[in-house]
């Protein structure tokens, strides 16, 4: 059976921030502050995950829409119409002089 390789992660932090975590740590139970800062980190590594899958599944979505923003398509005929109703609809709606 092969034995798993731990690997480690150094990090600086003030007294204050270690004491508040250790406090965090030993409110929700766990045994170690170690154990703790690793379920922490993992929780929140797995949601920005999740996060930025729901917008963007695959490496082609991200590339697609990353040359869309870069090389955006000349307007055609109907986006053009369509501003040009957005822009009456705004002058004919606009905000009125009203006194209240």
């Amino acid at each position: 059976m092969a034995t798993p390789i731990n690997d480690r992660i150094d990090v600086r932090i003030s007294k204050e921030q270690k004491e508040l975590i250790k406090f965090a740590s030993e409110l929700k139970g766990f045994k170690s502050l170690t154990e703790f800062v690793v379920f922490c980190i993992n929780n929140e590594a797995n949601r920005i995950i999740i996060e930025n899958n729901q917008i963007l599944k695959s490496i082609e979505d991200k590339k697609v829409f990353l040359n869309a923003l870069l090389n955006p398509p000349k307007p055609n005929n109907k986006l053009k119409k369509a501003q040009l109703n957005y822009l009456k609809f705004i002058e004919s709606n606009g905000p009125k002089n009203s006194t209240t």
